[in-house]
């Protein structure tokens, strides 16, 4: 694997020229986040604890017909489902523990929402593995044991991720190897033998299958999981730290948009349709109060048009969190999302109201419009600042009018002190929320900034009544992207590569038991045609040959010559082996596939195309020793009920790619 640098953690490092050396965070460091992922650890297996005590109880009620026992059993569940309710309810507060994951700048700053990390169980899989190289593979699988140890180490290590991009990379580089390991050792409709346990990072609830798709559904939740505390540990002060939250955020939003379209029946509700609908529409808010938040980091925000454009922005993020509380209100995901996450959504959709209407105030009151194009514009700009028109004289009129400009302006402002007490009053609300000193402290400034404006402007002679300011017209000058994941960005090598190139040497393919043949050369040669690389073809057999002699079968690969191990070899390297023997013959080992017939129907209808396109050699990764990356092709095999058309797929597909994976445009005779 080529050597990446990493910055600044010891725990992560590059060593050797094979496989995974990325680590994950010290399991034992305590740290704010180690230990409340511990907490998260210690809760669910509590509820875990409690869930089966009360399966057996309700089993129990169910079968006896003693009515005493009966009594005792009832007992015992109000007992249990009361433990349950108080540790969900502690998991709650634990989700609701934002301000663990916020930048730690003492500059006060709105905090943002993010997710706590999925747990799973320790699981070995060196006993299924290794009886799977032995029976489909038919090599030893003790003599896989380093390779076995680097892909469990990779598993136990992608548990406790880094907060940077470092791990998520790790997480990354797991997953995809997860495609190698599924391609490996997952013959279609079969599985491990495993069950893979997962806990519900919303409700604790623990969930397990066979499957190795919710193995990774898992991981690909925890990538967008990990995106969202980078996210929010940014210092949105600085434009680049805004930029990194933003770019963060989008990627969340693609992790969780690309689950919830590729996978289904998911077993935990954190990853049902509507909580990845309910994540990513909070992420595409979060990613619009950053837009906000980069906007009144503008050299130049002192101007009628920028404190326009910051009232639009603020009123686009109001309409954003609006939808998403709507989305956390709806069946069933409000009967688990955590109610402080409802509260601060709902607080934050008021405090930006406030805000549309607190910068509306300062454009009409702090800035004036001169006669000629500046009128001409400021009046263009305004006819759509509005939802509605606004009462009293004509937009033009108005611009150049100070005092009515003084009057909308009050009409804003009073509208935006009311938006700032209803935010301070939902927030006091929640217990939780309560706590959480720096939120309040936002809405309590914001609050008093607003108040000393209208004092400033609110005058002892003003006997109108002031009217009813129409709401801010949403708009955004950067609209928020959803970024999936593009997993070919960590290139990986796969781990079990010596079993031979996947091309050939699949859970998918069944061939005959490896057969050990001796050759020796007379006058016309080994009497076998060669063609192509990693492994090499036996394309032809001269009748009466040597190999013919022996038994060797068209359409046999070469797997090793001598003690030479030929599975990745090139076709030049086995040639130069079988020249160089001497007058006592080789020993060589082919492996020839159980569906003979259907190979050599594939080799005769496709030889003629395949043979001349040599370009086929250079596109082919799988048939190459360097890194490779997950691409396109393993999309459909990542997933596990991707949303395809069936008709689009040759029956005879998996037929024709068994021999030719890697082919060249020409024979040799040996």
């Amino acid at each position: 694997m080529e050597s990446v640098p990493v910055d600044g953690d010891p725990l992560l490092s590059r060593g050797g020229t094979e496989g995974s050396v990325r680590k994950g965070c010290d399991p034992f460091a305590q740290t704010q986040r180690s230990k409340l992922q511990h907490r998260r650890s210690r809760i669910n297996q509590q509820i875990n604890k409690e869930m089966r005590m009360r399966a057996g109880a309700e089993n129990l009620f169910r079968a006896t017909t003693n009515h005493k026992v009966k009594e005792t059993v009832a007992l015992e569940l109000s007992y249990v489902n009361s433990n349950l309710q108080l540790l969900k309810e502690e998991l709650e507060e634990l989700n609701s523990s934002v301000d663990v994951y916020q930048n730690e700048s003492e500059v006060i700053s709105v905090p943002m929402i993010p997710l706590g990390l999925k747990e799973t169980k320790d699981l070995d899989l060196t006993d299924q593995l290794k009886e799977f190289i032995a029976e489909h593979y038919g090599e030893d699988g003790s003599l896989y044991e380093k390779e076995i140890r680097e892909f469990m180490e990779l598993r136990q290590a992608m548990r406790t991720p880094s907060r940077s991009e470092a791990g998520i990379e790790l997480l990354m580089e797991y997953y995809n190897q997860l495609y190698f390991l599924d391609n490996r050792f997952l013959p279609p409709n079969r599985t491990l033998g495993v069950f893979f346990h997962w806990y519900d990072s919303l409700t604790g609830v623990p969930s397990c299958q066979r499957a190795l798709a919710f193995e990774k559904g898992s991981v690909l939740f925890n990538m967008g999981a990990l995106y969202t505390q980078i996210a929010a540990r940014q210092d949105r002060l600085s434009v680049d730290g805004v930029d990194t939250a933003i770019d963060a955020f989008q990627k969340a939003a693609g992790c969780f948009n690309y689950l919830k379209e590729n996978f289904s029946n998911a077993p935990s509700l954190d990853m049902s349709a509507a909580s990845l609908n309910m994540l990513v529409r909070l992420m595409v808010a979060q990613v619009q109060e950053c837009i906000f938040e980069k906007s009144s980091l503008a050299s130049n925000t002192n101007s009628f048009l920028s404190q326009v454009q910051m009232a639009q922005e603020a009123a686009r993020v109001e309409d954003v969190y609006t939808l998403v509380y709507r989305t956390m209100m709806h069946p069933p995901v409000k009967d688990y999302v955590p109610f402080s996450w409802t509260t601060m959504v709902r607080v934050k959709a008021e405090h930006f109201k406030a805000l549309s209407h607190y910068h509306a105030e300062n454009a009409l009151c702090d800035f004036t419009t001169s006669a000629g194009l500046e009128l001409i514009e400021h009046e263009k700009v305004l006819l759509q600042f509005h939802t509605s028109p606004p009462e009293g004289p004509s937009i033009s009129c108005l611009l150049q009018d100070q005092e009515e400009r003084r009057k909308l302006g009050k009409a804003h402002l009073k509208k935006a002190l009311m938006k700032h007490e209803e935010a301070m009053r939902i927030h006091s609300l929640c217990k939780i929320l309560r706590k959480m000193d720096i939120l309040q402290e936002v809405l309590a400034l914001a609050h008093k900034r607003s108040l000393s404006k209208y004092s400033d402007i609110d005058h002892e002679e003003d006997f109108f009544e002031t009217g009813e300011a129409p709401d801010i017209q949403p708009k955004t000058q950067q609209k928020p992207e959803i970024k999936n994941p593009i997993f070919s960005k960590v290139k990986v090598t796969d781990i079990f590569h010596r079993l031979g190139p996947l091309s050939v040497f699949s859970a998918k393919h069944k061939w005959r038991p490896a057969q050990k043949v001796h050759l020796e050369r007379d006058d016309g040669g080994f009497g076998f045609t060669l063609r192509g690389d990693s492994p090499v073809l036996i394309a032809g057999i001269v009748p009466g040959g040597c190999a013919d002699v022996r038994g060797v079968k068209e359409g046999a690969y070469i797997v090793s010559v001598g003690d030479v191990d030929c599975r990745w070899a090139k076709h030049s390297e086995v040639v130069t082996l079988l020249k160089n023997t001497g007058n006592d013959g080789v020993d060589i080992e082919i492996v020839t596939f159980q569906s003979a017939d259907t190979q050599n129907t594939a080799l005769e209808k496709k030889s003629s195309s395949m043979l001349m396109s040599s370009e086929i050699l250079k596109g082919n990764k799988e048939n190459s020793r360097k890194t490779a990356g997950v691409s396109k092709r393993s999309g459909t095999s990542l997933l596990w009920n991707r949303k395809s058309n069936p008709s689009k797929r040759s029956p005879n597909l998996s037929a024709l790619q068994l021999p030719f994976s890697a082919v060249q445009n020409s024979e040799s005779m040996y």
